[in-house]
């Protein structure tokens, strides 16, 4: 079982002093993306105008430019609420990007009431995601908008 709470420590302890978003970006990417099992794409995208503009990742080459409110990612960043799709086929409007992916999870990046983008997980097992993982990367979320200062 994944210790959430040690990955949370060390991602505080990574950007701790460092208030760059895209350098914190690219380390919590590696970091969640050598720490959690069954991932294959872990990743940031920032918005840009009605848009979001693909930022520092893990895993395959990705779409660069997602519309606001298509797809997982859009959705989540339109609606500011987690998206929690345990079978992307599912998923009316989907994005496949890597099709190896089969579920994931999107939590919107929120920072003084503006949104900044997405923080976007993709696993090639369905039904990857469960509460607890969202739960964990609600906290890794705060952790990255604590650091930008």
């Amino acid at each position: 079982m994944t210790d959430y709470e040690a990955i949370v420590e060390q991602a505080t302890s990574l950007l701790a002093g460092q208030d760059d978003l895209v350098a914190n970006a690219a380390n919590l990417s590696s970091l969640l993306f050598h720490a959690l099992d069954e991932v294959n794409w872990v990743g940031f995208y920032f918005r840009k105008g009605d848009e979001l503009i693909v930022g520092p990742f893990q895993g395959r080459p990705a779409c660069v430019a997602i519309p606001m409110g298509r797809g997982v990612c859009g959705t989540a960043a339109e609606l500011r609420m987690v998206q929690r799709v345990p079978d992307v086929d599912a998923f009316d409007g989907h994005i496949a990007c890597d099709g190896a992916s089969r579920s994931e999870i999107v939590i919107p990046i929120i920072r003084n009431g503006e949104l900044l983008g997405v923080l976007d997980l993709d696993s090639p097992v369905t039904d990857r995601f469960d509460q607890g993982d969202e739960d964990f990367l609600r906290k890794i979320a705060e952790v990255f908008v604590k650091s930008l200062g």
